[in-house]
């Protein structure tokens, strides 16, 4: 004990010894913020404790599933000769997947609509609407 000065410990204050403070995302060489992940583990109260591990593990299985999503959208993309991702690329590289189709099957996007079938018969709604506008303008 009588070596030890007041810095040498860990906790804060501990500017003396000039080490930089490198992030747990860093550490495990994510993109995905490990630290944010584990905050909102413990907020939302899925367990009493948490691991340090879990939040490492969650930013990592998230950060491949994004880069899986984002490689089949701009595969989609450029077979539609576009240069920027739009939300239908999204869909059409999830629905396309047989395993990210089976891991979204329960999740409805919102930002997105099927216009396969734009015939009037299908839509009756569309075209009462369309007729009272006709006659109102009559």
């Amino acid at each position: 004990m009588a070596g030890k000065t007041g810095s040498a410990g860990r906790g804060k204050g501990g500017s003396a010894s000039g080490k930089k403070a490198v992030s747990r995302s860093a550490k495990a060489g994510l993109s995905f913020p490990v630290g944010r992940i584990a905050r909102y583990l413990k907020k939302g109260k899925y367990a009493e404790r948490i691991g340090a591990g879990a939040p490492v593990y969650l930013a990592a299985v998230l950060e491949y599933l994004c880069a899986e999503v984002l490689e089949l959208a701009g595969n989609a993309a450029r077979d539609n000769k576009k240069t920027r991702i739009v939300p239908r690329h999204i869909q059409l590289a999830i629905r396309n997947d047989e395993e990210l189709s089976k891991l979204f099957s329960s999740c409805a996007m919102a930002f997105l609509a099927f216009h396969c079938c734009s015939s009037d018969v299908l839509h009756p709604m569309r075209v009462c609407m369309n007729e009272r506008a006709h006659k109102s303008v009559l």
